[in-house]
């Protein structure tokens, strides 16, 4: 990932409602949600919505997927990960001790 990558993502998430939207596509791998899904669960209106699940579309973030007359979408994981990989690549100044509670929260979750 490169700094512009970086920057799309971060910014696409940098919205309320985005973060809440890619949040729930995360927690709903491997099947994803269909759009109208989304947006009921978050209490917004679909033609809002859809807007915000454009803008994280086009970060790369999540994918949609179209099935007959609805459109699921998708968190793309790899995409999470070459992030968070980025923030933290040269964590701690090569310390790995350091970096050690990072990974220690984040390993429990898979």
């Amino acid at each position: 990932m490169d700094n512009d990558s970086a920057i799309a993502a971060l910014g696409a998430l940098a919205q309320s409602t985005r973060l809440d939207a890619f949040r729930l596509l995360v927690r709903h791998e491997p099947d994803g949600l269909a759009a109208g899904e989304v947006a009921r669960m978050l209490d917004v209106p679909q033609n809002t919505m859809s807007v915000h699940l454009a803008t994280l579309a086009r970060s790369g973030l999540i994918r949609a997927e179209r099935r007959s007359r609805i459109i699921n979408y998708r968190a793309e994981l790899d995409q999470l990960k070459a992030l968070t990989l980025f923030l933290v690549k040269d964590c701690c100044g090569g310390k790995a001790e350091l970096c050690e509670p990072l990974i220690a929260e984040l390993v429990p979750c898979c």
